[in-house]
């Protein structure tokens, strides 16, 4: 249908999804918490304004209404992405 993500699995307040978006990351912060485990690929994540390097086989958690977004991702990235828990994330 044309949108960077698939989800695989929902139970209870847990999803988890397959993203792969193509040239550019136009996600908007997220009400959950939410873990990345990057498939392939590389590239930068930024969260909170902070850059990360990533490569396949990485992973990164990102709070609920935190600003982040990839850039700079090579054609190949893909990422698993699980959300959970209550609205505003844990504490």
């Amino acid at each position: 249908m044309g949108e960077p993500f698939v989800e695989a699995l929902r139970h209870g307040s847990m999803s988890v999804e397959l993203y792969a978006p193509k040239d550019i990351d136009i996600q908007t912060p997220h009400d959950q918490d939410e873990l990345y485990f990057i498939h392939s690929g590389s590239g930068e994540l930024v969260i909170a304004g902070e850059r990360h390097q990533f490569v396949g086989g990485m992973v990164f958690f990102v709070p609920a209404y935190v600003e982040h977004r990839f850039e700079n991702f090579s054609s190949d990235f893909v990422a698993w992405v699980v959300f959970w828990g209550q609205k505003g994330g844990e504490r």
